[in-house]
């Protein structure tokens, strides 16, 4: 079975491990891995033919590659999507998707609650004639007043970074479609294990697939999935010529990658609801983020939209002022010695970092408020360690 639409009545688990392979003459059980920069034809007929799109067939790597190509079918078959496409790195992803539905004199409406260097992206559009305006996670009523008619995308994340808020996905889908705007949902917190946004309305995925999917902190990737008319004829066409193209080696991969997603996934929700438990315990923290928590103000959201609360929690440290609050977030931080201190996330190991100095900070300090993010805020991302060694190494830190 080569076709991905073969898979659609097979288990998550099953597509995770046998859609998108097509094995060559050679008869291997693993996916093979082609690393070249382009494929040789049988005639100038036919090299023609495959350059101008009559005949299918791969042409040159920055656009074309059967890995790729197997990492593409795969995920598309684990978000229920017609198509994928694959991309260099999660931001490509992003960058590739405005180019391709975004021009000059348009407009974005997207949540104030967005990674950092996707509010850079989107701040750099506007050299270029295209504007952002942010509006709150949650609040329908405030996407809906943000439209105009130049308004050609809304975008979001949900779960957002760092402090796991939920959208409603049916609701801003159903202004989406009232008002005629293509809507992306940034599905990397979530991944498909857990959240499938096109089944609620959205138009558009994105992942970095350096996150989750990969899940050992190995290979950047991206990816965008939608409608197979959205991808290959809009979409691709600005992959091809701009080339922030995913790499043969880094789609094999991820490919192994979604090959545990799921029960990574499982093992990490789990871990995660029990560190976020022991949390609100703790007198140091102020306030836990978790969706998975029923202090969480979307958590009847999150139990009807996700399968689970997710990998990341975030917690506030108590302080009076900003200072103290981070010189708090910082102790805490460097007093763990068993979690890694990095901005990555969506690793078997689990990571700890201070948003408002690292992933955050260069959308500066009014930004950073109007999205909830303070100084005394932590994000922590649950690996698979035990959840007892995790709040033991975060007691260390608290403790500090």
């Amino acid at each position: 079975m080569t076709d991905p639409s073969s898979f659609d009545d097979l288990d998550f688990a099953t597509r995770a491990v046998r859609a998108g392979i097509e094995r060559t003459p050679f008869g291997e059980h693993a996916e093979p891995l082609f690393l070249t920069s382009s494929f040789v034809f049988e005639s100038a007929a036919q090299a023609a033919a495959r350059f101008s799109g009559d005949e299918p067939g791969f042409v040159y790597s920055r656009f074309s590659n059967p890995t790729v190509k197997a990492f593409q079918d795969r995920l598309a078959s684990l978000e229920d999507a017609e198509a994928c496409l694959a991309t260099a790195s999660g931001m490509s992803a992003i960058l590739a998707t405005v180019l391709g539905l975004v021009k000059q004199g348009e407009h974005i409406v997207s949540s104030t609650g967005v990674f950092g260097a996707t509010a850079q992206l989107f701040n750099l559009f506007g050299k270029y004639g295209v504007q952002t305006s942010y509006v709150p996670l949650t609040d329908i009523s405030a996407w809906d007043a943000a439209i105009k008619p130049e308004t050609r995308m809304m975008y979001l994340e949900t779960p957002s970074n760092p402090l796991t808020e939920i959208a409603d996905l049916s609701a801003i889908s159903e202004v989406a479609r009232r008002h005629g705007v293509t809507l992306v949902v940034d599905n990397c917190f979530s991944t498909p294990a857990l959240q499938r946004p096109l089944q609620q309305g959205a138009d558009v995925v994105i992942h970095s697939a350096t996150k989750y999917i990969d899940g050992q902190g190995r290979v950047l990737g991206g990816a965008i999935l939608g409608s197979e008319q959205l991808i290959n004829d809009t979409l691709l066409p600005v992959m091809r010529t701009t080339g922030p193209s995913l790499s043969a080696f880094n789609a094999w991969v991820l490919l192994k990658g979604l090959e545990t997603l799921q029960i990574r996934m499982e093992r990490q929700c789990a871990s995660a609801l029990e560190v976020a438990r022991w949390l609100e315990e703790q007198p140091q923290v102020r306030r836990v983020h978790y969706p998975g928590l029923a202090s969480h103000p979307q958590h009847a959201l999150a139990k009807r939209q996700q399968s689970a609360g997710g990998a990341i929690v975030a917690f506030e440290l108590q302080g009076d002022d900003d200072e103290t609050a981070r010189a708090n977030a910082w102790r805490v931080i460097d007093g763990c010695k068993v979690l890694s201190i990095t901005g990555n996330l969506g690793d078997v190991k689990s990571t700890i970092t201070h948003p408002a100095s690292t992933t955050h900070q260069r959308i500066g300090p009014a930004a950073r408020k109007a999205a909830g993010i303070g100084e005394g805020l932590v994000r922590l991302a649950v690996g698979l360690e035990g959840a007892s060694d995790i709040c033991a190494d975060l007691a260390r830190g608290l403790s500090a």
